[in-house]
């Protein structure tokens, strides 16, 4: 019996030492020497060129915040880029195959169930974008209209509240992914694309026409957008904060915002046309992980 009691404390000492390696990302890092990002293919904050080619604010940010790690650990990083989903983003962090990511994530309290959400570093309104012909202008100017959102996404519970709120009715499609949901629009079978402001000038800037696009009416949200880490990790969860307190200190989060945001960026070297908002202003001048509840206009 105590044979067996040994046994079973020494099983259950290699289920705690390999629980407590598996949520050790800083050692995990360094054993490998790489990290895995999860990035977006149609974001403004995470974008890609083509060719496993990733770029936007975002992901300069996560670049630099991977950098920083490294020094921290004491040897450089290989990044390895994931394209993640709206649908996978968090099932992805979760499982360990995803590190850190920084796409668009909105930090809400039912995500942070599963993951940990480090600073909010960019406050994201909710708003449409339709074609410049249109005519549509406002919410009311939906009644009758076929919307698209972004399966997976906070902007199809927003849609509908407003939608109850308005009074309007109109019907709903839906894409896999953001790049699909513009396309709706784009081709005609949406008239309307809810979803983040950002995404949604992303997606004009690389249209055939930008012009042919507007981003019009009110503002449905107002969201924090944060990188997701493995929860139960606060040691990493610290490294990638500080990585991006050091980067609000010494001004280069806001050069990077005005590179990605404000100045024409690639593939059509067309601006965004997105200054730094008062909202994140208020976020990097008092850094915090308050999840989308905490902004919800009362």
């Amino acid at each position: 019996m105590k044979f067996k009691l040994a046994v079973l404390s020494v099983a259950m000492l290699a289920t705690s030492v390999a629980f407590a390696q598996n949520t050790d990302t800083l050692a995990k890092i360094k054993a490998s020497g790489s990290i895995s990002l999860g990035v977006r293919d149609s974001s403004a904050l995470s974008y890609t060129l083509g060719n496993g080619k990733y770029v936007g604010f975002h992901t300069e940010m996560a670049e630099r915040i991977i950098d920083d790690l490294g020094k921290k650990i004491g040897k450089p990083l290989t990044i390895n880029y994931n394209l993640v989903t709206s649908q996978n983003r968090v099932p992805l962090v979760q499982n360990g195959t995803v590190d850190i990511e920084c796409g668009s994530t909105t930090n809400n309290t039912a995500r942070a169930k599963d993951v940990a959400f480090a600073y909010n570093t960019y406050m994201e309104v909710v708003r449409m974008a339709v074609k410049t012909s249109s005519g549509i202008k406002d919410l009311k100017d939906l009644n009758g209209k076929t919307v698209a959102t972004t399966t997976g996404t906070t902007s199809v519970q927003i849609l509908r509240k407003n939608e109850r709120a308005q009074g309007i009715d109109f019907k709903e499609v839906t894409g896999k992914d953001h790049a699909d949901s513009f396309l709706l629009l784009e081709a005609g079978r949406a008239d309307a694309f809810v979803m983040d402001a950002s995404i949604l000038a992303a997606n004009i800037a690389k249209a055939k026409n930008p012009k042919d696009f507007a981003i019009v009416g009110p503002e449905l949200s107002v969201e924090p957008i944060a990188c997701m880490v493995r929860k139960d990790d606060p040691a990493f969860l610290k490294a990638v904060d500080d990585s991006i307190a050091r980067q609000v200190k010494d001004g280069s989060l806001a050069k990077l915002y005005d590179k990605w945001m404000v100045k024409p960026v690639p593939p059509n070297n067309v601006s965004l046309n997105l200054p730094l908002s008062d909202a994140t202003k208020a976020a990097w001048a008092n850094l915090n992980n308050k999840p989308a509840e905490d902004f919800v206009k009362k």
